[in-house]
């Protein structure tokens, strides 16, 4: 229960830098010709953390490493875009409506889909979890919209909570949720 606890104030922590972290200027060029707009950012990473872009071509001076691009601290990340940590890796990830991800070592996410406006009531979001372990506070869209969690075993429908998220290599999944203590 104490590692849990620890885990949900590094994803507030990383929740309330979202809004610092999103005005500063990107490590990563935006793209140009309108292809896609970023729907988050990398707020840290730890070790190698790799993104392979299939949804678009962009063009960067970042290291590549395999079949990705190495993300680094400010890195953008866009609709379609996977993401895989090495062992002994770890990344936290923060989306424009306040969605914020912890990402374990050994992980595989997907960004399939992300439509926000503030103003709307139909706001969409899916991320396909593969595998490894996963912390997150769920934002804006699950709240005015459908957040949705993809997994080998099931797919989640979020309405605003802080789970964890654990795909073990046979595909098996394990969910809790993470809760305050009381003051």
């Amino acid at each position: 229960m104490r590692a849990l606890a620890v885990i949900g104030v590094a994803l507030v922590t990383s929740l309330l830098s979202f809004d610092v972290a999103w005005s500063q200027r990107p490590s990563q060029p935006a793209l140009s010709g309108g292809l896609e707009s970023p729907i988050g950012r990398v707020i840290s990473v730890s070790g190698t953390v790799t993104v392979e872009r299939t949804a678009l071509t962009v063009s960067q001076a970042a290291a590549v490493t395999g079949a990705g691009i190495q993300l680094k601290d400010g890195d953008l990340v866009y609709r379609g875009d996977k993401i895989q940590t090495a062992a002994g890796s770890k990344a936290s990830l923060a989306f424009a409506d306040g969605t914020a991800f912890n990402i374990s070592s050994n992980a595989q996410m997907e960004l399939n889909e992300f439509v926000y406006d503030p103003d709307s009531k139909s706001n969409s979001s899916l991320y396909s979890l593969a595998k490894g372990a996963f912390t997150f506070v769920a934002g804006k869209v699950a709240k005015t919209g459908s957040m949705k969690v993809d997994t080998p075993a099931a797919t989640m429908g979020i309405r605003g909570t802080t789970p964890h998220v654990v795909i073990a290599e046979d595909g098996t999944v394990k969910f809790s949720t993470l809760v305050e203590e009381q003051k």
